[in-house]
């Protein structure tokens, strides 16, 4: 063997070894750093600080998802979720995965490829509606608005002579903007209505039936004040009866899921097809359960107050807002970051400080925007008061 052979073969080896070990699994448990437990006041655009009804649930007695107790539950929370989303609709329930996956079921089960999806444009998750469409074979029609602009009802409805569905976004999370969803619901013609409710569910008016949303999906970790994992979903009979028979995805198949929940209540049967998540459900019949307690108008009556003194605080500071003004969002509020502020290091010095958590605004506004939630439990008086002293102590600081 010659010494270059004998150095490639050396090399070989090592590389081999090093390749091995690396890849070998571990046999002893990695070291874990200790660590406090950390209470932080939730003021983001999500999540917030749950109710703690909601909390508390998560502590009862674990029970199985076949389970009589839970099935009782589980109808409940859909008598409860027809309630805050204003529907009769039979098939409202809890998708098992987050708000993203409330809007992929969406999609997933009411487009065919080549169909005309017309989407309203006025923030990230807007954005995100062309993206999800369009990859289920959507031909989309975008109508873009300006971030911070609510969406012009009248140039969406004239965008496309027959399209098979309309999206848009209720409260857009991106800019802190409502839009007029009822105005799209008197215009649809056949198409069905698709909306993201998941920053206004349980916070602002909500009204399916009344406004035509046809798909609508949300989220339980805003102004339901619940933690994030569920998606509160509803369809109407129409958009149902024209869903796609067999979608590409077998999880988020609403005609499998019509068997567990939904379609089979009241007839003692139950067809399995997933381990429901029942502790978060359960946390979510008790956040529905206080909302109930309540009245969801009270409720929406407690986030608009919070919204009003919290954009009045930020403007008595000297701040000003990003949305466009009518349009503004009570439970989530855009600011711009002044001129010579270092966004980030407010917001750090506000969770090291104060243990207060807001958001950076998005997409091209991440460090010239500051997103305020305060939803669900957080909607009330002594959490503006916290926020706004905590945010004067920050720029004081900045």
């Amino acid at each position: 063997m010659t010494t270059d052979q004998s150095t490639a073969t050396a090399t070989t080896a090592s590389t081999t070894a090093s390749t091995t070990s690396s890849t070998t699994a571990p046999t002893a448990a990695p070291t874990t750093a200790s660590r406090p437990i950390a209470e932080r006041h939730l003021f983001g655009p999500g999540p917030c600080n749950p109710y703690p009804e909601a909390t508390l649930a998560l502590a009862a007695p674990l029970l199985g998802h076949l389970d009589p107790v839970f099935l009782a539950v589980m109808d409940e929370t859909c008598d409860l979720l027809r309630y805050v989303w204003g529907t009769a609709n039979r098939r409202t329930l809890p998708l098992s995965a987050t708000g993203s996956a409330g809007m992929e079921t969406a999609f997933v089960n009411t487009v065919r490829p080549g169909d005309v999806v017309v989407v309203a444009v006025n923030g990230l998750f807007g954005e995100r509606m062309v993206d999800v469409a369009g990859r289920h074979g959507a031909e989309v029609v975008r109508v873009d608005h300006e971030w911070g602009s609510p969406v012009d009802a009248e140039r969406v409805l004239d965008a496309h002579p027959s399209p098979a569905i309309i999206a848009a976004v209720h409260a857009e999370t991106s800019t802190g903007v409502r839009s007029d969803i009822a105005a799209l619901g008197a215009g649809k013609g056949d198409a069905l209505l698709l909306v993201d409710a998941v920053t206004s569910i349980g916070g602002i008016e909500l009204r399916a039936d009344d406004w035509g949303i046809d798909v609508g999906y949300a989220g339980t970790q805003k102004c339901l004040g619940v933690a994030p994992g569920l998606a509160p979903f509803t369809i109407s009979e129409r958009a149902f009866a024209r869903r796609v028979e067999k979608p590409s995805s077998w999880y988020l198949d609403l005609g499998l899921l019509g068997g567990y929940v939904g379609e089979a209540e009241g007839k003692g049967q139950r067809t399995y097809h997933h381990t429901a998540p029942t502790a978060m459900v359960a946390s979510l019949h008790a956040g529905l359960r206080r909302i109930a307690d309540e009245g969801l108008e009270h409720v929406w009556a407690r986030h608009a107050e919070a919204g009003r003194l919290l954009q009045e605080g930020l403007q008595e500071l000297g701040l000003t807002l990003f949305a466009q003004e009518g349009a503004r969002l009570p439970e989530l509020t855009t600011v711009n970051v002044p001129e010579g502020v270092d966004s980030a290091a407010v917001r750090r010095y506000l969770l090291e400080r104060h243990d207060v958590e807001i958001g950076a605004g998005a997409g091209e506004f991440a460090s010239t925007v500051w997103r305020i939630g305060l939803m669900g439990h957080n909607a009330r008086r002594d959490r503006v008061a916290l926020v706004l002293a905590a945010l004067e102590d920050a720029l004081a600081h900045a």
